[in-house]
């Protein structure tokens, strides 16, 4: 009787879920992932395509709209998309990643549906199977105000979005099979704006006019510098949060991190008849490169002329920490509702517990791994996500995973943390290592409360920013240093915490938080406020077949 009465619960629930869904506004996108041989950096190579078109189109939605998305993979692998930035409000079956989704196999199609809710700003999707980024498959994602929610700067004349990110001239199985063989990746061949190599990509500014660039860095592993020449850029936006408006003459992107700045186009008859470079440069590197695009006025010659703005030195972490240190939110500003950003008053939210993650290598048979805690994640056959549905039996072990680093021996193992929904979490993370971090927390945004050189210890709390730290769902961590974060876990589903680095990711550095109400193991437990029923065209794979 009670499993009745909580089936009709749930079948009424549902009802109002979709009724809610189909009064919102909707938007639509048929998208063909296909390859295409491609000559980039003067090399030949096939390249990941979404309807022929390399990075692929821009996804355009307003807050509160539900996001169709049919793909029909015409690659000969399985193929999965994720959003890197976007919430998927209580929806992980959308997630895209493997332990979240069965793949779209080839000569298949499959349709992804979310809201974006409470959300505004610039995203980017890419491939997450079988090192296929490496290959493409990349887009921006804008993501705009209501209208009822004003911006909290003037209505630019215009908008660009600006993929940059290191490229490799090797072909992606060829990448995969040599990290698979236990080799670490080599030297990148250049740097790209939106698919191009040096000054073959260009924007066009009309004198006087102010224009909003949404930039990302989906490269593999580079951390890049941007700056315009003769330009400053005033930054407005990071990952869904509107920040301090600060005037930066360069901006350090690191891997999976996205910004917003305006930039005003010249007014004076001499400076409005040039050409201007953009630059992307490598940080943090042995091989200093550079990406280069254009700016061009009307009429204005193809070449540039004149100084150049200065790089920051390479191994120049300091300053890189202090342009960290100064991206603070906005807490006059509302983002996706009109109430100011900064109504939830974080630092007075009492901490559930503390999880802290260290990143490290190992090595299995000779060949390279990673590891978060001593654990180098293995994906059972059946994901994740799926398996906690159906409640299939040695998929997940409670307690496997050590939520503080370890001296046990390295091993492997499928790790995932329970945390409890709604609970307030304080998470380190730690970087021993002499080579720079990025981490990625799907299904949520997180504030950046601390950072450090050297080892986290509870006396680092003193100095924590409780006020108006940023908050992003991407964060970097120098070498031989901490980033302290907090996070509300309102977001229930199994999500993905991630290297946003492709060697690390796929040789094993990421783990799944599993957020999950008390009283909610079996699913027909859990009401549709606090999570959307599995969906009815969800893949089947593993052992749900």
């Amino acid at each position: 009787m009670r499993y009745a009465i909580v089936g009709v619960l749930l079948m009424f629930s549902s009802v109002v879920l979709e009724l809610s869904n189909a009064m919102a506004p909707s938007v639509s996108y048929e998208w063909v992932v296909s390859y295409s041989e491609r000559s980039i950096l003067g090399a030949h190579k096939q390249v990941i395509v979404i309807n022929d078109m390399f990075p692929g189109p821009i996804l355009k939605a307003t807050a509160g709209d539900v996001v169709n998305v049919n793909i029909f993979n015409r690659l000969t692998e399985p193929f999965l998309m994720t959003w890197n930035g976007l919430q998927m409000r209580k929806n992980s079956w959308q997630d895209g990643v493997r332990g979240t989704n069965c793949p779209i196999l080839p000569g298949t199609n499959w349709t992804y549906r979310f809201q974006i809710k409470d959300q505004i700003g610039s995203y980017f999707y890419f491939p997450t199977l079988l090192f296929q980024k490496a290959a493409g498959g990349f887009g921006s994602i804008r993501v705009y105000s209501p209208e009822l929610v004003p911006v909290p700067f003037p209505q630019p004349d215009g908008e660009f979005d600006i993929l940059i990110g290191d490229w490799f001239n090797n072909d992606y199985r060829d990448m995969r099979a040599s990290l698979d063989n236990g080799l670490s990746l080599a030297t990148p061949d250049g740097i790209l704006f939106n698919g191009h190599g040096p000054e073959e990509a260009f924007f066009a500014f009309q004198p006087g006019k102010t224009y909003r660039l949404r930039i990302s860095n989906v490269g593999l592993k580079t951390s890049l510098n941007f700056r315009i020449q003769d330009h400053d850029m005033l930054l407005v936006e990071t990952e869904g949060s509107y920040v301090q408006k600060r005037t930066l003459s360069n901006l350090d992107i690191h891997v999976g991190q996205s910004y917003s700045v305006l930039v005003t186009a010249k007014t004076d008859p001499i400076g409005c008849r040039r050409s201007y470079y953009i630059f992307a440069s490598t940080r943090f590197s042995n091989s200093y490169m550079t990406g280069l695009a254009l700016i061009r006025y009307p009429n204005s010659p193809i070449d540039p002329v004149g100084p150049v703005p200065a790089a920051p030195e390479s191994w120049d972490y300091a300053s890189s920490v202090r342009q960290t240190l100064s991206i603070r939110e906005d807490l006059a500003v509302g983002a996706a509702r009109p109430n100011p950003q900064g109504s939830y008053h974080y630092g007075r939210v009492n901490v559930s517990r503390t999880i802290i993650l260290q990143n490290d290598v190992m090595s299995s048979s000779n060949r390279l791994r990673y590891t978060i805690n001593g654990v180098s994640f293995v994906f059972p056959e059946t994901p994740l996500k799926l398996a906690d549905h159906f409640q299939l039996k040695n998929t997940i072990v409670p307690d496997m995973f050590p939520t503080y680093p370890s001296n046990k021996t390295p091993r492997f193992g499928t790790s995932v943390v329970d945390i409890r929904y709604r609970d307030f979490v304080h998470i380190v993370f730690e970087n021993p290592l002499d080579e720079s971090q990025s981490w990625h927390i799907d299904g949520y945004n997180f504030w950046v409360v601390g950072l450090g050189f050297g080892g986290w210890s509870e006396s680092k709390r003193a100095g924590y920013n409780l006020v108006d730290a940023v908050s992003r769902s991407t964060i970097q961590v120098f070498p031989y240093s901490w980033v302290a974060i907090l996070i509300a876990m309102d977001n229930q589903g199994m999500w993905n915490v991630r290297s946003q680095k492709a060697e690390q990711w796929y040789l094993g550095e990421e783990l799944y938080f599993r957020v999950k109400g008390d009283g909610q193991e079996d699913p027909r437990n859990i009401p549709t406020r606090d999570e959307s029923p599995i969906p009815d065209n969800f893949l089947r794979c593993g052992r749900v077949l």
